[in-house]
């Protein structure tokens, strides 16, 4: 192991976030992951990547483009 990073730790694999819904959301992501088994934590981490694979070849069509 190199000596300058032999005292570093690893940065985590998650990330904690805050996120605040309209309760009308919030109720739905509920009975979503009821619905489905899972936690809510789950829907909205499998939300966010699906909306996040969604938007790459958006962007990068874009940049091209111009």
């Amino acid at each position: 192991m190199n000596r300058k990073n032999a005292g570093r730790k690893k940065p985590p694999p998650c990330v904690r976030a805050s996120i605040s819904f309209p309760s009308d959301v919030y109720q739905a992501l509920e009975q979503l992951a009821g619905r489905k088994k899972v936690s809510l934590a789950w829907i909205v981490r499998d939300a966010a990547e699906q909306y996040i694979a969604g938007e790459v070849p958006k962007r990068k069509g874009r940049e091209s483009a111009g």
